[in-house]
């Protein structure tokens, strides 16, 4: 065996890197104040390394989005290829939804539980105004400064449409923002490099926090978002992939794998967007151009995990923790609310907890009852970023196998190591002549 970790393959690095985290993470939390040395010694440098791939997510996706925009007049309809990648947003979210309702239903998470001890929690009702103006900020650069990655994707198409219009004047200032993407790319590349290294800290910092014990008094609630995610990455995405994508499920996870590890660890799907961007282009063969838009607006508004099946589990929690009777009526709109609500979102800071306070209020369930849920909120978390991942993967090979734009060479082949060169600097000849196939 060679002793020489830097020259394993990628994913065996992260898998010792999980490994020795949470070995020592175990270690840290038997030493008795296990949140405090994490705090300490994890915690910062966990910090630093999702902080470096969030830096580069602003303005990846604001230039990945207008040189999108450019580039897919010569690939298909622009209106017919959004449409359906929202349409399939909505689709799957739903199924999530319902998948969660229905596995909380036969769990029952919060029967039979005595008084838990509950965390502060600031659960301001959300209205659709601020939805609205997540969508359409007053102010572009307060929106990038504070990361409403939304209203960034909002306005970087409509600065792409716009460059599309006015027509070879635009085409000059596209050149140079796609020069930027370039750059932003080769940055996210020295990044990805550094994935062993901040999943030891980030998963280290949470065993180390909370360890098994933390578990116990909400293990069924736990129990069921886990259980749900399963469902819905083990039967809900492979039959939609087979079915409709005509594609290998196996080979898809086999090729999304770094991503969804990588969502495991970081729980952000944010810090994650650049790692499944690169492996939807060079590992799932889905073309550079229509990657290039649809995975950073799944990134924004696409949250199977914390937008449909943990709001859904939640609410039939509280509901059953707090003796709240819900009727047919009441699982609608808790469906309604968890696949429209996600639309606004992405813009938010803790977007997991701003879709329970939404579909709470939309039902009438007491948000008092947030606070129980937040102490194990980072374990499953983890869970639910890697289901956020994984549906904004999904989607896009759905419409890109009805649209002729999925290389399947690529896609059967034998995937590249994640932390291969980025080949973006030069466009590939395929990419520019491939026709669409009509759907």
């Amino acid at each position: 065996m060679n002793l020489r970790v830097w020259k394993w393959q990628f994913w065996q690095q992260i898998v010792l890197a999980l490994v020795l985290g949470v070995a020592v993470g175990a270690l840290l939390n038997n030493l008795g104040d296990g949140a405090g040395l994490a705090e300490d010694w994890l915690d910062p440098f966990g910090s630093v390394y999702t902080s470096l791939l969030k830096v580069v997510v602003v303005p990846l996706v604001f230039a990945a989005i207008v040189v999108s925009i450019g580039r897919l007049r010569d690939v298909g309809n622009v209106a017919r290829l959004t449409g359906k990648t929202l349409g399939w947003f909505v689709v799957t979210s739903a199924i999530a939804t319902a998948i969660g309702l229905i596995i909380a239903l036969i769990v029952n998470p919060g029967e039979g539980l005595g008084r838990l001890a509950s965390e502060t929690a600031e659960t301001e009702p959300v209205t659709w105004t601020q939805i609205l103006q997540n969508l359409f900020p007053s102010n572009i650069v307060n929106a990038m400064s504070e990361g409403n990655v939304l209203g960034v994707v909002t306005f970087a198409a409509l600065f792409g449409a716009a460059l599309v219009a006015i027509g070879e004047r635009g085409q000059r200032l596209t050149a140079l923002i796609d020069d930027v993407y370039q750059v932003m790319q080769k940055v996210v590349w020295w990044v990805v490099r550094l994935t062993p290294i901040g999943s030891f800290f980030l998963i280290g910092s949470v065993v180390a926090t909370y360890g098994p014990s933390s578990l116990q008094p909400l293990a069924k609630f736990t129990g069921a978002i886990y259980l749900a995610v399963a469902v819905m990455l083990i039967v809900g995405y492979p039959v939609l992939l087979r079915v409709f994508g005509r594609v290998s499920p196996l080979r898809f996870y086999r090729n999304s794998w770094p991503a969804l590890q990588f969502a495991f660890v970081s729980s952000s799907s944010l810090a994650t967007l650049p790692i499944a961007q690169k492996v939807q282009i060079e590992r799932n063969g889905v073309q550079r151009e229509y990657a290039g838009f649809a995975q950073p607006l799944g990134a924004t508004i696409k949250f199977d995990g914390c937008g449909a099946i943990y709001p859904a589990v939640a609410a039939v929690f509280v509901a059953q923790y707090t003796g709240a009777h819900l009727g047919f009526a009441e699982y609608a709109l808790i469906a309604l609310a968890a696949v429209i609500g996600q639309l606004g979102t992405g813009g938010t800071p803790g977007p997991a907890l701003v879709a329970l306070t939404l579909t709470l209020t939309t039902v009438g369930l007491p948000l008092q009852a947030i606070g129980y849920l937040i102490a194990i909120d980072k374990v499953i978390d983890m869970a639910r970023t890697t289901l956020n991942v994984a549906g904004q993967l999904t989607v896009p090979v759905l419409v890109a196998r009805s649209e002729g734009l999925l290389d399947e060479k690529i896609f059967n082949g034998t995937p590249p190591e994640i932390t291969d060169d980025p080949a973006t600097v030069e466009e590939p000849e395929a990419s520019r002549t491939r026709e669409p196939v009509p759907a």
